[in-house]
């Protein structure tokens, strides 16, 4: 049997399991939504941040560039720790470290504070991203499709809340989105030490080593490369497109909800359809060809505001998509631990896409405002060409039942 023919079992599956959940699933998935408010909070006050500490793009950009490259580092480091703390403990640690840093954040008086303090930002998010979904994989019922599911329908959510709660506090001041970050964070670090029962500490303590020499493993590579490429189309929408739409932080915010909403329908809804359909790797073959596509129209109509507001929102609905597949072929790919395999693939995907925000700053300021849109572009079509080469090692990945 092909590996398109047994596809659609393992979403068919996914669909019908994916809110039949245990009370410690659905309290991560909860701190997961809260989780990633905390990304799209930021994205409406860029632009405000900007003008009122005289900075310019490619320095306020390093608040995503700092975030990234400090998660990235620290993927390799949680399996060791968690491995040795226990799950709960791991997030409880992460979700403290974020709701720490993003006050301090708050409470800073120029670029570079916040620049470090999203680095510290950045360890809490490893510790909590990369152990939240490994816990909500091994405790959900039901298949490994349904519970990435899960996983991109909360970050789905909360990218899209985030940007309409990140506007309405930053139309006041840059300052409240970073301190309503962290009252969301402190809330979901109570539910966590509250409904988090049950998951027992691993009993294989994992090293150091472990996520690069799963990296051995070619077909996680290849899915670790081409989130890398990836993700200088995905980082050019999230972290520079609100400079051109020239709106208000509200106008942004409504803007970036609009993409957050179509980005969670498509990822619990459309995504298991389409790889029922065509399989995942065709599908994600088309989502990054349209996805590439879409960020070429945004360079050409860079002096439109109403092609780059369509084009933003349109964008939510093929990284929705590709999201939820990549997730779970990550999942699929290698005969490793899937911690081990999160952390392998996020440390390529993190670390290596950390300078697209500030490259898109640079390019900006030194050749012109569409020059982002035009690079993210290509980097989405590097990342389709990967996928396309390593298609033979990733085969299997369609046909994988957990």
């Amino acid at each position: 049997m092909s590996a398109q023919s047994q596809a659609p079992d393992e979403f068919a599956e996914a669909e019908t399991s994916i809110l039949r959940q245990p009370a410690p699933v659905w309290a991560v998935a909860f701190a997961c939504v809260v989780a990633f408010m905390g990304l799209g909070l930021v994205d409406p006050i860029l632009p405000a941040i900007s003008a009122q500490l005289h900075a310019s793009k490619a320095q306020t950009e390093l608040l995503f560039t700092s975030y990234m490259l400090v998660t990235g580092c620290m993927m390799v480091f949680t399996g060791f720790i968690s491995t040795r703390i226990g799950p709960k403990y791991t997030l409880l640690i992460g979700l403290l470290f974020i709701t720490g840093f993003s006050f301090f954040a708050g409470r800073s008086a120029s670029v570079g504070q916040i620049v470090g303090f999203r680095g510290g930002w950045g360890v809490g998010n490893a510790m909590f991203i990369a152990t939240a979904l490994s816990v909500i994989v091994s405790s959900a019922r039901g298949s490994a499709a349904s519970a990435v599911i899960l996983y991109e329908a909360a970050l789905g959510l909360g990218m899209s809340v985030g940007p309409l709660l990140g506007g309405t506090l930053g139309s006041h001041s840059w300052r409240y989105p970073f301190y309503g970050v962290a009252t969301l964070m402190a809330i979901g670090f109570i539910a966590v030490l509250l409904f988090l029962r049950g998951v027992p500490k691993p009993t294989h303590r994992a090293s150091i080593l472990a996520p690069f020499q799963a990296l051995r493993h070619l077909s996680l590579l290849t899915l670790g490369l081409t989130a890398l490429f990836y993700n200088f189309g995905f980082f050019t929408l999230l972290g520079y497109a609100p400079y051109p739409l020239h709106m208000s932080a509200h106008g942004i915010g409504y803007t970036f909800f609009g993409w957050g909403v179509l980005l969670a329908i498509t990822s619990v809804f459309i995504a298991p359809k389409l790889a029922e359909k065509f399989g995942v790797l065709h599908t994600m073959y088309g989502i990054l060809a349209l996805f590439a596509a879409d960020l070429l129209v945004m360079g050409l109509g860079i002096h439109s505001q109403i092609t780059l507001v369509i084009c933003i929102i349109v964008a939510g609905a093929f990284l929705g998509v590709n999201n939820t597949l990549i997730t779970t072929a990550v999942m699929q790919a290698a005969p490793v631990e899937r911690p081990t395999a999160s952390a392998a693939y996020s440390f390529v995907r993190f670390v290596g896409g950390a300078v697209a925000p500030w490259l898109a700053g640079k390019l900006s300021d030194a050749v012109g405002p569409a020059m982002p849109f035009y690079v993210g572009c290509i980097g989405v079509l590097v990342a389709l060409g990967i996928l396309f080469l390593g298609r033979n090692v990733l085969r299997h990945v369609n046909s994988s039942s957990h």
